[in-house]
Order: structure tokens, then C-alpha cells, then sequence
């Protein structure tokens, strides 16, 4: 059986959370179903980095609320959304709840006074025998002095006291990659959560990287054994109410398909 290759900090959480989940959205690729506040999330990152290409000076609300309505329309009119948008009971009351995120972005940040590097930028690093880390960047940024800020936006909520830190998995993950790269640590990573307006922050340090490079292998490694057995046990856990797959899963009296043939 094909093993991974090539591994992002979704995937990687997903095996953590769940092998079999994993395998349902890794190896077998099984549809889920769409999720209106997924389609909520396009719509304000491509709102947020499509604000970046004006001119800082014209990187306010309004213009804000303009580009949201351009993303809105076109995802709106895609045919593979359409039942989506069609099962939303009030459109007008949808479109004001997400029309206050950015308000509650502009809260956080001032626009006209930040000049991101990248957006939406894949990153990549081969960790070790052919094996790679790669992820795709909401923003960053870089000072004058060459001090890298890694941001991330999210429209739901910041997780309750006890998680950050599980939070700042994935920007680690990025940051590890960028430091293997770039051969500078990143000073900064920021969770922007739109959902209730706050904003967390991590300073890493080398030997923050060197765990998080550690774990990333420990999680590798347990995929490979995975693989090698073909055995993706299920992990049950409170995520599982949220999960597309329990019909297919023995947790639930579920009966998963066979495997896929390399």
C-alpha cells in the first residue's frame, strides 16, 4: 500500500484525532457534505486577501464590504453551492453575520498601515527521505529587520483556556517549514478568530521547532505503521458529532469499505 508523502498540518491532525477519519478523507477520498460556514470562510479569506491588493490607502470597511459582495456573488452563483445558499432561511441576515466578521477584523488590525510579503503562499520542506511538509499561508509578514510574522485567519470562535497551544499546532507547522527554509525563526504567529473578536500570539523559539519537527516525525511514523498494517482504528471522541462518516464507522455499528488497492 502507498504511504503518505507528503503531509499538511490537517491532515496530520486529522490522523491525531482519528486514523480512520483519516483514511476516509486521505486514502478512500469519501465526499462530505458541504458546510455553509465553509463556504462562510472562503468567502472572508478571499475578501481579506484580495484587500491586500488595493492600495493601503484604500483598505478600508467599505471597500471591504465590496469585495466580500464580488466573492459572495461568485460562489453564490456556482451550481455547486447553490443548494447551500438555497437552504439558508433568511440570505439578509446570513450576509450581515458575515459582513460583521470584517467589522470585527478591522477591530483587530488596521489595514492601511500593514504591507503583507505573501498571501495565500505555499510552503514546503522535505523533512527527511523524501518525505514533505508543506501548507498553504494565509499571510506573511516581514519587518524591516527581517522578523517574520505568521498569520492566520479564522472565522470561528478561539478555542476555551487549556487549548491554545493545540490551537498554534498548524502555525508551528509553518513555522518549522519557513525556519528549515529560510534559516530564521519566525517571531510572531498570530490566530486572528473572528468569530468573537480576539487574537492569540506565539513567539517560538529553535527548540519550540525541534519539538514540533519531532512530533511531526512521531506522527509520520505512526501513518507508515498504519499503512504497513493497513489498520486505521477509530478514535472516539465529542469531534465524532461532527463527523460525516458515522454510518461507515464500527464506533457507530458501521461497517467501513474495503481499502483501496495501491
Amino acid at each position: 500500500m502507498v504511504s503518505m508523502v507528503k503531509l499538511s498540518p490537517s491532515r496530520a491532525n486529522d490522523f491525531q484525532n482519528c486514523p480512520l477519519l483519516f483514511r476516509f478523507r486521505t486514502i478512500d477520498q469519501l465526499p462530505e457534505p458541504l458546510s455553509i460556514d465553509a463556504v462562510r470562510g472562503t468567502i472572508v479569506h478571499t475578501t481579506l486577501e484580495h484587500l491586500y491588493d488595493l492600495p493601503a490607502i484604500e483598505r478600508q470597511l467599505p471597500q471591504a464590504y465590496e469585495l466580500w459582495r464580488e466573492a459572495f456573488t461568485e460562489i453564490s452563483q456556482n451550481e455547486k453551492y447553490r443548494e447551500l445558499f438555497d437552504a439558508i432561511e433568511d440570505i439578509s441576515v446570513w450576509s450581515n453575520e458575515s459582513l460583521f466578521l470584517l467589522d470585527k477584523y478591522f477591530a483587530l488590525e488596521e489595514p492601511v498601515l500593514l504591507e503583507p510579503s505573501e498571501r495565500e503562499s505555499h510552503i514546503e520542506f522535505d523533512l527527511q527521505d523524501g518525505f514533505k511538509i508543506h501548507g498553504y499561508v494565509d499571510r506573511i509578514d516581514v519587518a524591516p529587520s527581517g522578523e517574520i510574522r505568521i498569520v492566520d485567519y479564522k472565522t470561528g470562535k478561539s478555542p476555551r483556556e487549556g487549548y491554545e497551544q493545540k490551537a498554534f499546532f498548524q502555525l508551528r507547522f509553518y513555522a518549522l517549514i519557513i525556519w528549515r527554509t529560510r534559516n530564521i525563526v519566525p517571531r510572531k504567529l498570530r490566530l486572528i478568530y473572528l468569530g468573537d473578536g480576539r487574537i492569540l500570539e506565539d513567539s517560538p523559539t529553535e527548540n519550540d521547532l525541534i519539538a514540533t519537527e519531532k512530533k511531526i516525525v512521531a506522527i509520520w511514523k505512526a501513518m507508515e505503521a498504519a499503512f504497513d498494517s493497513k489498520n486505521f482504528p477509530p478514535k472516539k471522541s465529542k469531534l465524532c458529532d461532527w463527523c460525516a462518516y458515522q454510518s461507515l464507522c464500527p464506533e457507530f455499528g458501521g461497517t467501513p469499505p474495503p481499502l483501496p488497492l495501491p
